[in-house]
């Protein structure tokens, strides 16, 4: 049976990569690393140095492959994202088969949390369905959730009090925003929202060189918000961001 390990690498600083990361990633013979495009080869080169860092031997093998790409424009996005899913299931089953001898050890390197807010696990049930054997192991990480938090130096919850965590694309859904943590929000719905009693609690590139970290009065510091994501994105040519939307008692 093929050996796969999903790795939690943390948001972007080596240094927040586990113990118990660490020893995964020394257990690991193969490492399987998707490239979305010149646009993020940034991040492509993150992964490989913290490969670097902490299996200073070289003693593996890095397979550098394509990543399917969404359709960004299509009409239905959950049919839309299955569909993209399933073309990585085909890439995955594909690596799999064929790259993972009897005596590998393949892995994926995820950043942040495996089981927060990545497509992994379940793209690796429809690996299954395929037909491949597989035995999995996941290994958790520090997310971008956490480090927004320590970031700012606020705790997520607060008393008698539950955090609702969603993708940007449902935060108009909610009818009162009391205690929220948005995530790929690439549309910035929170421009739209105009609650004088809100707060925001944003970060961009958590854990690298390029952090950024912006709070206050949600009405007074959107626009800045914007024009700093927008700088950055353009800078970068991709960004990845979170942020908490909080009432003020």
């Amino acid at each position: 049976m093929k050996q796969l390990l999903l790795i939690g690498i943390g948001p972007g600083d080596p240094r927040q990569v586990t113990f118990e990361a660490v020893d995964a990633l020394k257990r690991a013979t193969v490492f399987f690393v998707l490239d979305k495009g010149a646009r993020s080869d940034e991040l492509v080169r993150m992964r490989r140095a913290i490969l670097e860092r902490y299996l200073p031997t070289g003693d593996y093998r890095v397979l550098q492959v394509d990543d399917p790409q969404r359709d960004a424009f299509a009409s239905d996005y959950i049919d839309a994202v299955q569909d993209w899913h399933q073309q990585r299931a085909a890439l995955y089953a594909r690596l799999i088969d064929d790259e993972l001898g009897p005596d590998d050890v393949g892995a994926l390197l995820l950043w942040g949390e495996p089981s927060l807010y990545d497509s992994t696990l379940r793209i690796l049930q429809l690996v299954r369905q395929r037909g491949t054997q597989l035995q999995l192991e996941v290994i958790p990480g520090i997310s971008s959730i956490q480090a927004l938090a320590a970031r700012h130096q606020i705790p997520l919850n607060r008393i008698g009090e539950p955090l609702t965590v969603l993708p940007g694309r449902q935060l108009g859904a909610v009818k009162q925003i009391d205690n929220v943590l948005v995530m790929l929000d690439g549309q910035c719905a929170f421009a739209d929202i105009d609650d004088p009693q809100l707060h925001i609690y944003w970060g961009a590139y958590l854990g690298t060189v390029d952090e950024l970290l912006l709070a206050g009065p949600l009405l007074q510091m959107k626009t800045q918000i914007l024009a700093v994501r927008e700088q950055a994105r353009l800078r970068k040519g991709w960004i990845m961001d979170t942020y908490l939307l909080r009432r003020e008692l």
